[in-house]
């Protein structure tokens, strides 16, 4: 009978609370639809890891064996990124090359955020570098980086990553407005169809991923990983395989790397101010992205006579294609006859490649100051 009552008996008011926050992702996945392939597991996962006693996490708990075999060794994260590379479509980024300086730009609040989680004394560099990057945009970075410098944060990094993903229709358009005026967010932007030969296809996934692999090496499993996914789109003669990388390869990963997550969100490593602090630093990241975007934008059109409209620049993020659908989305509202979708896209696809090369640049640089 002891036995039977040891669960209760060890149930603590922490326990509870994660119970709570566990549920409260579920219902943001289920009733408000907030990335709910990822936020339904990592809920349901936290709920099961914090019940006293509980057989899912420890030596031969499945969570646990899970982290370990996809986690520990970034597998999980670059599984991911095979099957983001076969969804994506480059040809509006390599028409418009131009497009990749937005997605440079965007990154801005990762670094920005770095900065000030170190200024708070409260995070050693490593950690605060895994808080910036939730400013990423994207997911899979910012677990690949979080394991890499701060698995002890592992769990709120990737709730505030994919939360804030999801959020970014209510995040974007408050900054986005508040740094334009109503004329600005008029700019019409001629598109001109460029036809991208199937060779440029083709080449454009290798050729990134020599060149960023030469010039951060670090790249070159997230990088690799993307653009080996987006050859098996575009070369035409692996269709199956597109279609299991899109589909089932990234809907069981999915699946696996979400409740993973939610097994690290234990109430000791979760339940403290600083979590609280990476949480709202994590908000502080993804507005500081979007208003550098912008703001670089702005910036450019001082010297551009053929203006650019500086929403495109809050589209270099890398939530694709949720950024780039917001900013269509404002621009139709203050002109239902303007349409930027195209360049919007091609920013947010830039965006894409910047999250990547902005995270294996922190990996890089982190350790020569430390």
């Amino acid at each position: 009978m002891e036995i039977l009552l040891e669960g209760i008996m060890n149930l603590e008011i922490k326990h509870v609370i994660m119970f709570i926050i566990g549920g409260l992702l579920i219902y943001l996945a289920i009733a408000k639809e907030y990335e709910p392939a990822l936020l339904l597991p990592i809920g349901f996962g936290a709920i099961i890891s914090n019940i006293p006693l509980s057989s899912a996490v420890g030596e031969h708990g499945f969570l646990t064996i899970l982290y370990h075999a996809g986690i520990a060794t970034e597998l999980f994260p670059v599984l991911i990124f095979i099957g983001v590379g076969a969804m994506i479509d480059f040809k509006p980024l390599i028409a418009s090359p131009f497009m990749l300086f937005f997605g440079a730009a965007a990154q801005f609040g990762i670094f920005a955020t770095m900065l000030f989680a170190v200024s708070t004394g409260k995070f050693t560099l490593p950690e605060a570098a895994s808080i910036g990057i939730i400013g990423a945009a994207d997911g899979p970075t910012s677990i690949y980086v979080a394991k890499e410098f701060a698995p002890n944060y592992l769990g709120p990094i990737s709730v505030a990553a994919y939360s804030y993903m999801s959020l970014v229709p209510i995040i974007q358009p408050p900054v986005i407005k508040l740094l334009t005026t109503s004329n600005e967010r008029k700019i019409r932007m001629k598109y001109t169809t460029v036809k991208v030969p199937k060779i440029v296809e083709i080449l454009f996934p290798i050729v990134i991923t020599v060149i960023a692999g030469v010039i951060a090496p670090m790249s070159v499993a997230l990088i690799g990983a993307l653009m080996f996914g987006n050859l098996i789109r575009v070369c035409g003669v692996l269709e199956r395989l597109s279609q299991s990388a899109q589909n089932e390869l990234s809907n069981l990963v999915t699946i696996l790397l979400g409740i993973t997550i939610g097994g690290t969100m234990s109430a000791d490593a979760f339940l403290n101010i600083n979590t609280l602090m990476i949480l709202a630093m994590g908000l502080v990241a993804f507005i500081f992205d979007t208003a550098g975007g912008v703001l670089f934008a702005k910036f450019l059109n001082l010297f551009l006579k053929e203006k650019v409209n500086p929403m495109i620049g809050a589209a270099g993020i890398s939530a694709f294609p949720m950024s780039g659908r917001v900013v269509q989305s404002i621009a139709t509202k203050e002109d239902p006859t303007n349409f930027i979708l195209m360049q919007a896209m091609s920013a947010n696809v830039a965006g894409q490649l910047g999250s990547v090369v902005a995270g294996s640049m922190i990996l890089a640089l982190v350790p020569m100051f430390m």
